[in-house]
């Protein structure tokens, strides 16, 4: 042994000569072997469903489940030939036990399962998985056919009493919570009650083809869908799912990370639901998604209703938030395409000098070219008679969200141009090309979107007389909106 460290004291440089020759040499003989599965990298993931996580509620607003099993049923957008899911403790405080597993196909309006489509999922090879707190699991893949804009039930058992902290709060679609006992994998379930809400499942991905990628919508309640129709999947996002894959771009997931009361800058109250900041969110829910490519940002209206007199929120303060977001994203390859902020005259909180920072916000928006695509959901639902409002045949009574008819425009409106390669800009280059773009998007935008939507309405799910006399209007109604908003880009500029 002496021998030895004397010979390495004294020839380091030889013996590691020498070790690297032996290792080549093993390689070359085949002793050395790759750890574990190399399919990893020949496979290529998508999200094709997805929710923001919020919470955690405050306890005597927690839901809770002891021994029960919970079947979520989410809406997919594109399809694969593989599936996993992503669940988030991210917001508990203390480890979520799971004691069961599974997705399947739905049974439309039903808690039942397609007979044949029931998977077992696993965690690292395991049925079962104790999550830590503050922290997100991936499930292993398993093999089903998964047809894009379908029904999934996605059924977890807690065998323990589990007080839910992640979660989405506002679904607009039920789900089903059973009587006591592990029916994870029942085709039949025993329904105790439905809930609205995902607890604790955030994502759906599957095996996309060779240029898949995911559009992630990052918003507030105009993007959840909030007065819309439930389980219609109605949001403004599930209309351009739809588009897409009626068009060139079937390999594009559309996944959904609006919040309803979430804001671009600042936190809610302790127990709130809203969410975090989209800033302080944006790593989990935006980056992390699968096959991220696009981002879609409509958001900056809840900062603007909970703006104080005593410190007043300024079109700088969004305009920033906006160039933090766009930044982020670029510098992961992610081009981001902005949205307008839609008008809210006569609702809670309103007031005028709040309109001004919208306004101004939406100048900066529209004109300088940070974002890569715009889209004016401003010119397209004001009413063109008083632009500080949503239209009348788009309010859906609150005077702040959109009714059905609104969300199916604006998911009707959005060009599905902007979903093209193209080279990621940084910050300070492409105005030139953006802001014409964007001038450009505005002045068609209304038009083709109540075009879309008039063509459409008779097949709409939730369309009835009201939408139908709504949309023959719908297409002078936003042509005056484009046409004001052009107007207004030319004296800016």
């Amino acid at each position: 042994m002496a021998t030895i460290i004397a010979l390495l004291r004294a020839a380091p440089r030889r013996v590691a000569l020498l070790c690297c020759a032996v290792f080549w040499c093993a390689l070359a003989s085949g002793t050395v072997h790759a750890q574990g599965s190399q399919a990893w990298a020949s496979e290529l993931w998508v999200g094709s469903w997805g929710a923001g996580p919020a919470g955690p509620p405050l306890d005597t607003a927690s839901a809770v489940f002891n021994q029960q099993t919970v079947r979520l049923i989410v809406h997919t957008s594109t399809a694969g030939s593989r599936v996993r899911i992503r669940l988030s403790n991210e917001m508990g405080g203390s480890t979520l036990q799971i004691g069961g597993a599974h997705v399947a196909l739905r049974v439309a309006g039903s808690a039942g399962i397609v007979a044949g489509s029931d998977r077992t999922l696993t965690f690292s090879g395991n049925p079962t998985i104790v999550v830590p707190a503050g922290t997100p699991v991936l499930s292993d893949p398993v093999d089903l056919a998964v047809p894009a804009l379908s029904d999934l039930a996605i059924s977890l058992y807690f065998p323990v009493k589990t007080r839910v902290t992640t979660v989405h709060a506002m679904a607009t679609q039920d789900s089903y919570v059973s009587t006591t006992g592990n029916f994870v994998g029942s085709s039949t379930f025993p329904v105790q009650g439905t809930i609205e809400q995902w607890p604790f499942l955030v994502e759906v991905d599957v095996t996309g083809k060779s240029g898949a990628g995911a559009i992630i919508t990052l918003g507030d309640s105009i993007t959840d869908g909030l007065r819309s129709n439930g389980n219609s999947n109605n949001r403004w996002p599930d209309w351009l799912a739809r588009r897409l894959q009626a068009g060139s771009g079937a390999s594009l997931g559309v996944v959904n990370r609006g919040i309803a009361g979430n804001r671009l800058l600042s936190n809610p109250q302790v127990g709130s639901l809203a969410g975090r900041a989209a800033l302080e969110r944006f790593d989990r829910d935006v980056l992390a998604t699968a096959g991220a490519r696009y981002l879609i940002v409509l958001i900056g209206i809840n900062d603007l209703i909970n703006s104080s007199s005593s410190s007043p929120l300024t079109s700088d303060d969004l305009i920033a938030g906006y160039r933090q977001l766009i930044a982020r994203a670029h510098a992961r390859g992610i081009s981001v395409i902005g949205a307008t902020v839609t008008p809210f005259q006569d609702a809670d909180y309103y007031s005028a000098d709040k309109d001004l920072v919208r306004q101004a916000a939406n100048t900066w928006i529209r004109s300088s070219g940070q974002f890569d695509g715009v889209v004016d959901f401003d010119a397209l639902l004001r009413d063109p008679a008083n632009p500080r409002r949503l239209a009348p045949s788009y309010d859906s009574g609150d005077h702040l969200h959109p009714n059905n008819l609104g969300y199916q425009l604006m998911g009707n409106a959005v060009p599905l141009s902007l979903f093209t390669a193209g080279v990621v800009r940084t910050l300070d280059e492409g105005a030139s090309v953006a802001g014409k773009a964007a001038v450009d998007v505005t002045a068609k935008l209304a038009e083709t979107g109540a075009a879309n939507l008039a063509a459409g309405v008779a097949s709409n799910p939730v369309g009835n007389a009201a939408h139908k006399s709504a949309a023959s209007a719908a297409v002078d109604q936003a042509a005056q909106a484009a046409q004001a908003t052009a107007s207004e880009e030319e004296s800016a500029n």
